[in-house]
């Protein structure tokens, strides 16, 4: 997809029987390592974590669950390629993002912004969400 200039999501994350088993640091690593091999240039690239037990449940991560675990994402892109690759690369969280909790989200350090999924169905909230977001990034 990047080769033709499509510029695609990488979603990844953990089921709930992992994320209870404390494995989501290894699941989350396998995943981004397995699904980036052989790539050589991020260009273009967004990655998600969304933990596969918040997809449309109503169930979250904690922002700082979400933050940890996209560091731990940033941190295996340095690893990959380099930390100026890591640092550049947009890293969204995705899984049951609401207007009642897209602040604890990107108010977060590694937290990028967010792949709004259901609640992007219903304009008045989706466009909540936007502001709140926008309110946040400048500093209100």
């Amino acid at each position: 997809a990047l080769k033709v200039g499509l510029k695609p999501i990488l979603c990844i994350g953990e089921r709930l029987e992992e994320n209870e088993a404390g494995r989501t640091e290894e699941v989350v690593t396998e995943q981004l390592r397995s699904s980036l091999a052989g790539i050589n240039n991020l260009n273009g690239l967004t990655i998600a974590y969304e933990p596969v037990w918040a997809i449309g449940t109503g169930k979250a991560a904690t922002g700082e669950q979400a933050n940890e675990t996209i560091g731990l994402i940033r941190c295996n892109i340095t690893d990959l390629y380099n930390k100026e690759i890591a640092v550049g690369i947009r890293i969204l969280y995705g899984g049951s993002v609401t207007a009642a909790n897209i602040t604890e989200f990107v108010s977060q350090p590694e937290i990028d912004g967010a792949l709004v999924g259901g609640a992007s169905l219903k304009a008045s909230v989706f466009l909540s969400i936007v502001k709140q977001t926008s309110e946040i990034r400048r500093g209100k």
